[in-house]
């Protein structure tokens, strides 16, 4: 298995010993499907905001009940790995619930960076960050790049 790759348990005490250390941990969350430029700018842009980027991972079974049952596409297991790969990328861990605010609470980021596709006050685990001294950052949506558009011009052949 992929050294980037923990689960939740395992991450807690290297949060707490990253930010022993001074280091600021920035987290954010998605499905990841189908990885297109879109989800590389945000993760790229999201390390930006602190030292080192955990990315919570929806699990198939979450992603089911969020997209629907014929997703996803790529299984959890290589999806962490691809995400794993990539070199903004510190930590990736797969979380079971359809959304990340057990995961914040457990580990208590720094900054929670999501799309500016959420709108302000909508952030999931927004309170929990900001209650510990956190901030929550938007980053900028790529326009026309997202899983869905892909689907969809798959399917059309275009």
């Amino acid at each position: 298995m992929n050294e980037k790759i923990k689960s939740r348990k395992e991450l807690i005490p290297i949060v707490e010993a990253l930010k022993r250390e001074g280091k600021s941990v920035v987290f954010t969350n998605g499905c990841f499907d189908i990885l297109h430029v879109g989800h590389v700018r945000l993760l790229k842009q999201a390390k930006e905001h602190g030292h080192v980027l955990i990315v919570g991972l929806n699990s198939d079974e979450s992603v089911r009940a969020l997209k629907g049952a014929d997703r996803p596409f790529v299984p959890e297991a290589d999806r962490a790995e691809v995400l794993a790969a990539l070199s903004s990328v510190d930590y990736v861990t797969i979380f079971g619930e359809v959304d990340p605010l057990s995961i914040v609470t457990d580990l208590k980021p720094d900054v929670l960076a999501k799309g500016e596709d959420w709108a302000e006050g909508t952030i999931i685990g927004q309170d929990v960050v900001e209650a510990h001294g956190g901030t929550v950052v938007r980053i900028p949506f790529t326009s026309g790049s997202s899983t869905t558009n892909l689907i969809d011009k798959i399917r059309s052949g275009r």
